[in-house]
């Protein structure tokens, strides 16, 4: 999925730019504090994994009795979010399968069904093939999609990135295991007009991973870079702070077009500190090579970082939904005091 179009919720005449997942134990570490950042900008696939185990279908199980679905005949629905298998919780899909190969007189699932819980007694059915028990569902731990990274803290090995959270349709932050960075080439762009906001079109190897994701925060997602991660081809600079902001000429950093990114320049037309929901500023779309391609910011651009007078001041986070050359942005500030 692309640009985690599905999360995206209109909120207030904005919406989230993110276009916005390995299951990993969450240890935090202290960073050695630094003053100075490799600018990011390039785009990067995002493997989020969520502590939900969603049914998203059923399918046929081959017995020797014949096919049968447990999981359609016992009045499973597609959406149920599992939550327990015989008092046993499920947070993940090889929790599930490991659970069923218990052996229980009877099963039982607790499911979430649009915010209530309901129980259904399954008897799994055994494959023919393989031997193993089974309920014939399809079920998904994960979400995935294109953002922008921010920064590199290569002194800690870490990055900073998108500058919002990722969210589930309620509009509240998705819960996480950990997660995956990927590289990421976007090969096309779909321009954002006025109340249809365009979005970045790309894809991701899962096989050149880059770095482990660890949070999924309000100010965005954090996590660890690989200790061979080359910076060669990007630009260090100071640290800013919202304080130092002025309204006026400023750059973003972003990639249209494959995997390097460009400097386009923008205006900051408000400046907001004390913003409560970490809109700090807000930014206007100068540069006509982003105008003619995009139309302005689009989904996927979250996370491009916003540079002023040398310095790194914060990131894109939103488009407005009916002027698309305008937007939100978070202060690196409130960035980087969140991980």
């Amino acid at each position: 999925m692309l640009s985690f179009k599905k999360f995206t919720k209109i909120l207030l005449g904005v919406i989230f730019c993110a276009a916005v997942i390995c299951s990993l134990s969450v240890m935090r570490v202290y960073a050695v504090p630094t003053d100075e950042f490799y600018i990011g900008g390039f785009p990067a696939g995002f493997v989020l994994n969520t502590q939900n185990v969603e049914v998203i279908g059923m399918c046929e199980i081959n017995t020797e009795s014949g096919m049968v679905c447990p999981a359609r005949e016992g009045g499973v629905k597609s959406g149920d979010i599992i939550k327990k298998l015989n008092d046993i919780e499920i947070t993940s899909a090889n929790m599930l399968t490991e659970a069923l190969s218990e052996d229980f007189a009877k099963y039982n699932l607790l499911i979430n069904r649009a915010g209530e819980s309901v129980e259904i007694n399954l008897q799994p059915a055994i494959d023919k093939t393989s031997g193993k028990k089974k309920l014939g569902l399809l079920v998904k731990d994960s979400i995935n999609g294109i953002g922008t990274v921010t920064y590199i803290d290569k002194t800690n090995n870490k990055f900073g990135s998108l500058g919002h959270p990722v969210n589930d349709e309620n509009g509240n932050a998705i819960a996480i295991n950990g997660g995956c960075l990927y590289d990421c080439s976007i090969y096309d762009v779909k321009k954002g007009l006025r109340g249809n906001p365009g979005e970045l079109r790309g894809f991701f190897d899962n096989s050149q991973m880059f770095g482990v994701i660890k949070e999924n925060t309000q100010c965005g997602i954090f996590g660890d870079l690989a200790k061979d991660f080359n910076v060669s081809n990007l630009t260090r600079v100071k640290m800013g702070s919202v304080s130092e902001a002025t309204i006026g000429k400023a750059y973003i950093y972003s990639t249209l077009n494959g995997n390097t990114c460009e400097k386009y320049e923008i205006s900051i037309v408000k400046v907001d500190a004390e913003n409560k929901n970490n809109r700090n500023y807000v930014i206007k779309i100068n540069d006509k090579r982003i105008l003619e391609k995009a139309g302005g910011i689009v989904q996927g651009m979250s996370g491009s970082p916003i540079v002023q007078n040398g310095k790194l001041i914060g990131a894109v986070t939103h488009v407005f939904v009916n002027d698309p050359t305008r937007g939100y942005g978070i202060s690196i500030d409130n960035m980087t005091s969140s991980y």
